[in-house]
């Protein structure tokens, strides 16, 4: 609960304890009964209303729940009944819009809500988005009313004390600019519309799409407002604040404390006290705290409140000062008043609701609560009717001890009891019932603080604002001393009202000479503000009379000074006058010249343009001739160069013929020098010469130094030509025979030792894998140790560089289009030129076959048959190989 009214210094505090003979105005505590609209209408109802004031509760039939029979019936009175088709607008008018016009005028109320569960309190005070209830109806009023006299934010700041300070406009917006800052760093906002203002302080919201209330009430129009709120509530009589952003990251509730300010008035320490600028987002703000109140399952309600919650609305006023534009820096002219709506929780019996459990105790400390306020209000009646002075137990309850000024102090406490009148809840209604009566009886304090009257004219906001329309129109008019015109809006020489009405009826009452004391402290306060005010207004007419004599002096010369200039000004323009017409005379014959001359230019330049254009004629004519003689050079040249290389190639081919004749010469003779030295039959050239056309015919180029020999347990290779063989053999060289060609008996060496033999400890491979090979993953790979690989063979020392195997990789596709890789092995063996030579002995297949498709057995993969002399495709594939061989 925040404060009550502020009071200035000069106004003195009550006491607690008030005198016996007290005779401030007091008005009884408001009941009004709303009752709910029957769920069935099938249902009987054990509540009938007389008057708008009058009803009776009759009792059903012991032992019989929906029958019945006036065996006992009950008459109660209210200030007013609602009936179950009474609309939410009506309740307002009649119950809550005094309330309103209370908190405006400087005043504090309270409302409570008071019923069993289900009963209809939540929606008496919030309604639905369509038919709202007390709490936005009240905050639409406000707003409508205070709608062009609001303060910028933050000009009234909470100084943590129950109270307010007053800032400057410079300090208003550097916390309105911290505040736009903060939401602009915070990535999750939990609230992002209660505080979404612009660089002035003005609220930007859209507004929620709900009905609203457009009543207004009329206020002080020299005054400022803010509108602060705050949400708590009473859950297992502690008090937690609903509108901590703190609490809500952590998911835990802080439980507050209930202080007393310097005023002794109750509220929440460290509350959270948000100041907002509409209705839109006032509502928004309790939306926010709803969420985190307790509210569980019952057997009697699906969405049970289990604690009370307190929605407060504090109006700050403050009267600006003496020009109408600025509120006046001073903390003690502040006027503070609230308005308290609480929601209490339902009164039920457990063995109804059938809670266990967290839901027994909740319902025990409700229960035991609202005991509480029922027992203070019935001492505190007897207090008032029987004159005993017992001490009143609010501190047995947080909302007791909350509202404990209500009561014990100033304010307008007002109660709407919510009935279901189903028979099912006689017993509840009954005991609801009674405490009303109870909280009739008793009486309470509506009294309201004198604010502190500074003298200031009424109505000066709107003069203030129409004199500077005025004079914003004579500056646009063209007047030069309306920007220095000042308005005096001063004090009103007024010491106040008459003197208070006193009649000493009793010799005890203290409190006419208190008021009395404090009416002329009051006067006697007002009298030396206008003393000054008088003394600093006449000092100032003083100073104005002495600068205008002064200045109407400087003015008298200042108009002697001109009469003189403006006759001297006279002559002059007599003066010039004449020149002028002399010269007027002068420039119209200069005028006549310049047309003269502008002709003259104008034919010239239309002459130059004829002959530019004779110009530009005789160049395209000569382009025209050199392009035509530039084509004919170019013909000829192109004709030339064709003759000149005619010439060339003829010269050419008459030397390309005289070195063949040349070269057939120098065969013949070497032919008849070989002739010498005959040579046998099956003789074979093992020269380097012959060597290196075998590598040539067989497509494996490899050094003069190298001689290849090929298996010929497969095919006998022969001049370039591979043709099957009928027979097997060990091995066989590979020669080619030429008849013209014999060798002496010295060049007959044998080329290579067959019976050469390397030890086995020392055998070591030459994996040549030409470039571009796939890769397969045949199940039986070929095991091969101590191996180099190679992809290209390039020196003999590739082979001879010890290494005493070679195996060549080839791949190529079958008949069936399956990829088949074969590994022609051998061995290599040194040359007597100092060179090498490889004997291929044996042939490796791996091929993959699909497991699935139905593909031709080719013969040359059955394992009993090695013979490919009758296979002429492998014997064509194995020549296509040999041919690919590159060293």
């Amino acid at each position: 609960m925040k404060p009550a009214n502020s009071k200035p210094p000069v106004a003195s505090r009550k006491g607690a304890n008030r005198p016996k003979y007290d005779d401030t105005p007091k008005e009884p505590v408001k009941v009004f009964c709303r009752l709910r609209p029957m769920d069935n209408p099938n249902d009987i109802s054990c509540i009938k209303i007389i008057s708008d004031t009058t009803l009776i509760i009759t009792s059903p039939e012991p032992g019989q729940a929906n029958t019945r029979i006036t065996n006992k019936v009950v008459q109660t009175s209210f200030s007013h009944i609602f009936g179950p088709n009474t609309s939410q607008k009506e309740v307002f008018d009649l119950v809550a819009l005094p309330l309103v016009e209370n908190l405006i005028n400087g005043k504090n109320s309270l409302l409570f809500t008071y019923g069993v569960t289900g009963s209809g309190k939540t929606y008496t005070m919030c309604g639905s988005l369509y038919d709202i209830g007390i709490m936005p109806r009240s905050l639409d009023v406000i707003f409508n009313s205070i709608a062009n006299y609001q303060a910028k934010k933050f000009i009234f700041k909470p100084d943590k004390l129950n109270g307010f300070d007053i800032q400057s406009e410079a300090d208003a917006l550097l916390d309105r600019q911290n505040e736009l800052q903060r939401l602009v760093i915070s990535q999750n906002i939990k609230t992002p519309k209660l505080c979404k203002l612009d660089a002035d302080g003005d609220n930007n919201n859209d507004g929620l799409n709900r009905s609203t209330e457009l009543q207004a009430i009329t206020v002080d129009p020299d005054n400022v407002y803010a509108v602060f709120v705050t949400y708590t509530e009473v859950y297992n009589n502690s008090v937690y604040d609903l509108l901590d952003e703190s609490e809500g990251k952590t998911k835990t509730l802080q439980s507050k404390i209930i202080r007393e300010d310097g005023n002794r008035n109750m509220y929440v320490h460290g509350c959270t006290e948000i100041e907002v600028k509409s209705s839109e987002e006032a509502f928004e703000v309790f939306q926010y705290g709803q969420r985190k109140r307790h509210i569980a399952y019952t057997s009697l309600n699906a969405e049970s409140s289990r604690s009370h919650s307190v929605f407060t609305i504090r109006l700050v006023q403050a009267p600006l000062d003496r020009d109408g534009e600025q509120v006046v820096q001073d903390k003690r002219v502040i006027c503070i008043s609230q308005l308290s709506l609480v929601d209490l929780a339902g009164s039920e019996r457990t063995n109804r609701s059938k809670n266990t459990g967290q839901r027994l105790r909740e319902a025990g400390n409700i229960n035991n609560s609202l005991m509480t306020l029922r027992t203070c209000l019935e001492i505190l009646r007897e207090n008032q009717i029987q004159g005993t002075n017992k001490i009143v137990p609010y501190r047995d309850s947080k909302i007791t001890h909350l509202f404990k000024n209500y009561f014990d102090g100033e304010g307008s406490v007002r109660m709407i009891v919510c009935v279901n009148p189903n028979i099912d809840d006689y017993d509840e209604t009954i005991q609801v019932l009674k405490f009303a009566e109870v909280s009739q009886e008793v009486q309470v304090t509506n009294s309201t603080t004198s604010k502190l009257d500074l003298g200031y004219t009424p109505g000066r906001r709107q003069a203030n604002k129409i004199f500077k329309e005025a004079r914003n129109r004579l500056e646009s008019a063209g007047h030069l001393g309306a920007a220095n015109l000042e308005v005096d809006l001063g004090l009103v020489y007024s010491l106040g009202g008459p003197f208070p009405e006193m009649d000493l009826s009793s010799p005890h009452n203290d409190e006419i000479i208190t008021t009395l004391m404090h009416f002329l402290e009051l006067r006697i306060q007002k009298r030396n503000v206008l003393r000054t005010d008088l003394r600093q207004k006449q000092t100032n007419f003083r100073n104005m009379l002495v600068r205008m004599e002064r200045d109407n002096v400087s003015l008298k010369i200042e108009n002697s000074t001109l009469k003189t200039t403006s006759d001297q000004q006279k002559k002059k323009i007599s003066a010039l006058e004449a020149h002028i017409c002399k010269t007027e005379g002068q420039i119209d014959t200069l005028l006549y010249r310049l047309n003269s001359a502008n002709d003259i230019i104008r034919h010239m330049k239309q002459e130059l343009k004829n002959k530019d254009a004779l110009l530009n004629q005789r160049t395209i004519d000569k382009q025209r001739v050199k392009e035509k003689y530039s084509s004919k050079i170019q013909e000829e040249t192109d004709k030339m160069s064709k003759e000149l290389e005619s010439k060339l190639r003829r010269q050419r081919e008459l030397l390309q013929n005289q070195m063949k004749g040349t070269e057939e010469k120098l065969n013949l003779v070497k032919q008849i020098l070989v002739s010498d030295d005959k040579m046998d039959t099956d003789g074979k050239l093992e020269s380097k010469e012959t060597v290196s056309t075998l590598a040539n015919d067989t497509a494996i180029p490899i050094t003069p130094k190298i001689n290849t020999v090929v298996p010929t347990t497969d095919v006998e290779t022969t001049s370039s030509t591979i043709t099957p063989k009928s027979s097997v053999k060990s091995a066989s060289t590979v020669t080619f025979e030429d008849s013209n060609i014999r060798l002496s008996r010295k060049e007959r060496i044998p080329v290579v030792n067959l019976r050469f033999r390397r030890s086995q400890s020392a055998e070591r491979w030459v994996d040549h894998r030409p470039p571009g090979l796939v890769p397969v993953g045949t199940i039986l790979q070929p095991h091969i140790r101590h191996k180099r690989s190679v992809t290209q063979l390039t020196d003999p020392k590739d082979i001879t560089d010890r290494a005493s195997k070679y195996c060549l990789v080839a791949q190529e596709q079958d008949t069936d289009g399956e990829l088949e890789t074969k590994l022609y092995k051998g061995d290599i063996l040194p040359t007597s030129g100092g060179g090498a030579q490889v004997v291929f002995n044996d042939l490796e297949h791996l091929k993959q076959v699909s497991p699935v498709a139905r593909r031709k057995r080719s013969s040359y993969l059955s394992p009993e048959s090695k013979d490919f002399s009758s296979q002429k495709d492998g014997c064509e594939s194995e020549e296509n190989n040999l041919k690919k061989l590159r060293v």
